[in-house]
């Protein structure tokens, strides 16, 4: 990866027009090889496999299979905001979150909440207790999240999401009877 800095602070490099035209055509339909995108962006076969590599080697793109959720009534999706006493830290408490099972992602806003986290369970609203109850406080040190309030999402449009780890595997964190 390249960086510029600029006082020591890093600054992320800029995709140009042709990867950016790459990876708009891969968020619209991944499923055309390599011979077919280049034919529809009119760039050489070598190019688009030389980006493409360039762009997942970099972290920078990452090619996934996506469930609509409004297609599957068997997952619950919720998203979480977090109030934080994180005193400079909330990045590295968001990332501690994204590392847990069933979440999706964590991210730093602004607003009346810290951390807003994206939350998906299959089918049993046990697990979504014990991720908002449990493992989200106890990803930070004792007092860190001061408080949350979960958003069960009712209904969505155009939702999209990745399964994260926990959702219809066997690494689930709920616990057995004994």
């Amino acid at each position: 990866m390249f960086f510029l800095f600029v006082k020591d602070l890093p600054l992320r490099e800029h995709l140009d027009l042709t990867d950016r035209r790459l990876v708009k055509q891969l968020s619209q339909d991944a499923q055309p090889g390599i011979n077919r995108i280049a034919e529809i962006l009119a760039i050489s076969v070598p190019t688009v496999r030389s980006r493409l590599r360039n762009l997942l080697d970099r972290n920078l793109l990452k090619i996934v299979g996506l469930l609509n959720l409004t297609e599957r009534p068997e997952l619950i999706s919720a998203i979480v905001g977090i109030n934080a006493q994180g005193r400079g830290r909330a990045r590295e408490l968001a990332q501690r979150i994204s590392e847990l099972p069933f979440v999706n992602s964590a991210s730093v806003v602004t607003g009346r909440f810290d951390i807003i986290v994206d939350v998906t369970v299959a089918g049993d609203v046990a697990d979504l207790y014990r991720v908002t109850s449990e493992l989200i406080p106890g990803a930070g040190e004792p007092g860190e999240v001061v408080r949350s309030e979960t958003f069960v999402v009712m209904a969505s449009c155009n939702k999209w999401v990745s399964l994260p780890e926990g959702c219809w595997s066997d690494d689930s964190v709920r616990k057995e009877p004994a």
